[in-house]
């Protein structure tokens, strides 16, 4: 099969991006071994499949059911103004403005459902336009035919019901987009009871409960979005970060990975230009720097692959943790943590930044050193201490999990500095030494049954 023909540094399928793209030499530099830099963490970006799972329509996890919900709940409220326009018709003097709010509000609603049941739950821009525009008809049509006539107990209703279907449509556009629309409304609405000649201050009171029906109904359905959203990004994020617990004790991750996946690409794309004779020797200026490139981006991969463990991964990918937590490991010793051991200290962390994150929490681990061991039993077990340090955890908002999850990892002894907890875990894992001394002996002695 030919290969097609790709300049090189350009963007095939499956590759994630050029390869002339050099960052500074200030990025380019590794960092101390072990050490979590900040300056990485504001360079590392998620992968793009991360970013769409993490962003991916709602309507797939469970966002579906709390669409429906929030469409059901405005519903509701649309139904008892309507039933309020129907009890309040006799006494209005004109109430066709209203009626015909009323009808341009029915058709724009079985309209934008059914164009959004047919985009596959979604709602394409030229909808939400026409969704505002018939909104905003509807409120200038209610408004103005209910102007001047609280005396007769005669208040707007298809207003406050456009309010009612934005609600509905919180799950399908963006947050602001929605905000701004009630805001919209929200003034309309405000601008009319302001600007109404009443006889009596009583009048007042309904008015007033129309806006809110209008208003707080969307912006609640934004809260409750927001906050789902929330739930849904870190919890997608837990199980992308605990991903990185089997590595091995060094090992690249999931950024690293699919950047060396990318470079690959590219140096296999100019190798073969220059192989089958498409790019002629010797190399121009332009392909000799992208070669350049290429090499010096491999060497560091190569580089930092030798000196970070899946803590360093699990921290500096994770978007939730990778502002809160330093991590200072010069030796690599989470690498030899055991699966259960690795998996209760990232929990552990995620546990203490979680239930304090409405607070400028922090959480600083060192690993080290490695205390001297006696004794020929000793030397099968490597100990070595965790120092966890924290700023705004207090201990009496610690969850009684974390604690199961530190015993895990190891004996602690927990303490209080400045308000906030500290934990001193007394490590103990196997020596790898001794492990593989072990494996050499099985082998030696499976050949010596085998002879």
């Amino acid at each position: 099969m030919s290969r097609p023909v790709v300049e090189p540094g350009a963007v095939r399928p499956g590759a994630l991006g050029p390869a002339t793209v050099t960052p500074d030499d200030d990025a380019l530099a590794p960092a101390t071994p072990g050490t979590t830099r900040p300056d990485a963490r504001r360079l590392l970006r998620r992968p793009d499949r991360i970013v769409k799972a993490a962003r991916a329509d709602p309507n797939g996890i469970g966002g579906r059911h709390l669409g429906i919900g929030l469409v059901f709940s405005g519903g509701s409220i649309a139904v008892f103004l309507f039933w309020r326009f129907v009890v309040q018709w006799a006494s209005t003097p004109s109430p066709v403005p209203s009626l015909a709010a009323w009808f341009i509000l029915v058709i724009a609603t079985v309209f934008t459902v059914a164009v959004v049941q047919r985009s596959s739950t979604r709602m394409p821009p030229w909808l939400f336009a026409f969704v505002l525009i018939a909104g905003a008809v509807v409120v200038i049509l209610d408004l103005a035919g209910s102007a001047g006539q609280s005396y007769a107990d005669v208040y707007p209703t298809a207003a406050p019901a456009v309010g009612a279907m934005l609600t509905g449509l919180v799950t399908l556009r963006e947050p602001r987009d929605v905000l701004a629309a009630t805001g919209v409304l929200g003034a309309l609405m405000a601008f009319a009871v302001l600007i109404e000649d009443r006889t009596s201050l009583l009048s007042l009171a309904p008015e007033i409960l129309s806006l809110s029906l209008g208003v707080i109904p969307p912006l609640l359905g934004v809260l409750i979005v927001r906050s789902f959203r929330r739930m849904v990004e870190l919890e997608l994020d837990l199980v992308l970060v605990q991903s990185t617990v089997s590595q091995p004790r060094y090992a690249v991750g999931m950024l690293a990975s699919e950047e060396l996946a990318r470079l690959d690409l590219d140096a296999e794309t100019l190798l073969d230009d220059v192989a089958q004779g498409r790019t002629p020797l010797p190399l121009a200026p332009e392909t000799s720097s992208t070669a350049a490139s290429l090499a010096t981006q491999l060497r560091l991969h190569l580089i930092n692959g030798r000196t970070e463990t899946w803590l360093h991964h699990a921290v500096t990918e994770s978007e939730f943790l990778g502002p809160s937590v330093t991590v200072q490991d010069p030796s690599g010793l989470a690498g030899l943590l055991a699966p259960g051991q690795r998996d209760a200290l990232l929990l552990t962390i995620w546990l203490l930044i979680s239930d304090t994150a409405r607070t400028a929490s922090t959480v600083s681990l060192t690993l080290g050193p490695i205390a001297p061991s006696h004794g020929a039993a000793s030397r099968k077990k490597i100990r070595f201490p965790i120092e966890l340090i924290t700023t705004g955890v207090p201990r009496r908002r610690v969850d009684p999990e974390t604690w199961q999850a530190i015993r895990i990892v190891g004996p602690h002894v927990d303490t209080i500095r400045d308000g906030s907890l500290r934990v001193d875990i007394e490590c103990s894992v196997d020596n790898p030494a001794d492990a593989q001394d072990s494996q050499a002996a099985h082998g030696v002695q499976r050949q010596l049954e085998e002879k």
